[in-house]
């Protein structure tokens, strides 16, 4: 049996790990700020830099179930914390990296650590929580790998800016160790299937493998279009180059205000918080396909693919904490691998478009891709009645109204 855990503490954990995920996906996307910065100081071209990014993902997909399989023993407690301390080492290497391949290697090692925390962290931050509240807790755990383009970002590019771009690293090793402190302080040590989310609470196998594609799909369709947004800005939008940020600004902050919508409807509306956010970026990548060079209408519908986004990607965590067919982490190593098939399929294809068709049909493709994840999650949706968690007491389920609310439960499943 896992030891209780005070609601206090519990809150505690899920900031900590929220703050994990905000260090891990500033991480990951740091080199596109920092491109300019680190090809000429390592004799590379841009391209090559960029390979650090879409590398990493490719990393992640690969890596995340062997790895989650190989420790699903291993108290979360002290996997977390070494994971951390990984993450700390791995951008301390790459601050230090006197070449282009150790800073590969740095990156590779900082990407062995991500797949592996995104495959537990869920369950371990959800677990003290009521089930009548988990959506909520999902949510708000999100926040902080939703925040990490708004903020985390831009702020490590300005440190990289003023500093040079080793620096910029060099705070996220000093960030890694902190939070790697505060996991080892605060997480107790119980074995992992001793969690309260170390199960799903309604398994539906072939559910669940429907989520998967849905997932790949409907992530490869926004990330056709936002791994080359800023051409189809330029280029189809006629924006100026001086507002590319205030624009991807508006983005990133639709997608904070879409993980907190969120937060309200998946506990009580898991099947709907899912099409919601599909059917949003569907119509908002399909209204870029025509109105694309109407820039009032271009600001709206670019928000609309952030909150979309964003929304869904909690959506689809909430989604496999009651899916899972077996264990709760085995399941988030496949949909951390479905959602960086995704992005990396995404990239591929909005990749060999953009040279041969212009930007503009990358809102198509993308849009496509939308539409076909949302067909497939509405008729499974209809193919049966969906099946709701196992609700708590009416006092704690009216306690979710505030954030992270709810007396963690003190019942494990073995």
């Amino acid at each position: 049996m896992a030891p209780e855990v005070s609601p206090r503490r519990a809150r505690a954990v899920l900031v900590t790990l929220s703050l994990a995920a905000f260090a891990f996906i500033t991480t990951e996307l740091l080199p596109v700020g920092l491109m300019t910065r680190m090809a000429p100081d390592l004799d590379r071209s841009r391209s090559q830099v960029g390979l650090l990014v879409s590398g990493y993902a490719v990393v992640v997909v690969l890596a995340s179930v062997p790895l989650t399989r190989l420790t699903q023993r291993v108290p979360r407690r002290h996997l977390l914390g070494v994971t951390m301390l990984l993450f700390a080492v791995a951008n301390a290497a790459a601050a230090l990296a006197p070449t282009y391949a150790v800073l590969a290697g740095s990156r590779l090692v900082t990407a062995l650590a991500q797949a592996l925390f995104w495959s537990v962290a869920t369950a371990t931050v959800i677990g003290p929580f009521p089930v009548a509240v988990r959506g909520r807790a999902v949510a708000l755990f999100a926040t902080g790998a939703t925040l990490a383009p708004v903020l985390g970002v831009p702020f490590g590019t300005w440190i990289g800016q003023q500093a040079g771009w080793r620096a910029a690293f060099a705070v996220l090793a000093g960030i890694g160790v902190a939070i790697a402190a505060a996991v080892l302080l605060l997480l107790p040590s119980y074995p992992p299937a001793a969690g309260g989310a170390a199960r799903g609470s309604a398994p539906d196998g072939r559910r669940f493998a429907v989520l998967l594609i849905a997932t790949a799909l409907g992530i490869g369709g926004f990330m056709t279009l936002q791994t080359y947004v800023t051409p189809f800005l330029l280029d189809v939008s006629g924006f100026a180059d001086a507002v590319l940020a205030p624009l991807l600004f508006v983005s990133g902050a639709a997608g904070v205000v879409g993980t907190l919508v969120a937060a309200r409807t998946l506990d009580t509306r898991p099947v709907a918080s899912l099409l919601t956010p599909l059917a949003i970026g569907t119509a908002s990548l399909l209204g870029l396909y025509g109105l694309g060079a109407l820039k009032p209408g271009v600001v709206a519908l670019l928000a609309g693919i952030g909150l979309a986004y964003a929304a869904f990607g909690s959506a689809v965590q909430n989604r496999m904490l009651q899916l899972a067919p077996g264990s709760t982490d085995i399941a988030s190593a496949g949909v951390s691998t479905a959602f960086n098939a995704g992005i990396a399929g995404g990239s591929l294809l909005g990749g060999a478009l953009l040279p041969t068709s212009g930007a503009l049909p990358l809102a198509l493709a993308g849009g496509l891709l939308t539409l076909a994840a949302l067909t497939l999650l509405a008729v499974d949706a209809r193919r049966g009645r969906v099946v709701a968690p196992p609700s708590t007491s009416p006092p704690a389920t009216r306690r979710s109204d505030s954030p992270a609310v709810g007396k963690p439960s003190g019942t494990r499943r073995a």
